[in-house]
C-alpha cells in the first residue's frame, strides 16, 4: 500500500476515490517514565522514553489507517496528516487521517 502526505503521485492516476480513512491511538504515561521525565526538567536532554511512547503510537495509527484503506479496497492513501491531542490529564491521542484512493 502506497502512503503519502502528497496529494497527487507523479505519474499515477486516481481512478478511484473512496474516502477519509483514519486511525488513532491513545496512550497514558507511565509512572516511571514520568519520574524520568521530571529529571530530565531539571537537567535538560530528550525524554526518551516519551519519544518511545509516541513511536508506538504513531506506528500504531498508521497501522489502522492502512487497515481501514484496506477494507475499502483502497490501494493507496494520499494526503496523509498527523494530529496530536491531550484526552486527559497524562494521556494523548495521535489521529492519523488521509484519503484512500485506487490509482492505476
Amino acid at each position: 500500500m502506497l502512503i503519502s502526505n502528497m496529494e497527487l503521485i507523479p505519474g499515477c492516476r486516481v481512478v478511484e476515490h473512496l474516502g477519509l480513512v483514519q486511525g488513532s491511538s491513545v496512550r497514558a504515561k507511565h509512572v516511571g517514565r514520568d519520574i524520568m521525565a521530571g529529571l530530565k526538567n531539571i537537567f535538560g536532554g530528550e525524554l526518551k522514553g516519551y519519544t518511545e511512547l509516541l513511536q508506538e503510537s504513531r506506528e500504531e495509527a498508521m497501522e489502522r489507517l492502512q487497515q481501514q484503506a484496506e477494507a475499502v479496497g483502497a490501494n493507496a492513501i494520499l494526503n496523509v496528516r498527523f494530529s496530536t491531542s491531550s484526552v486527559a490529564q497524562g494521556a494523548a491521542e495521535i489521529y492519523v487521517y488521509g484519503t484512500a484512493v485506487l490509482l492505476d
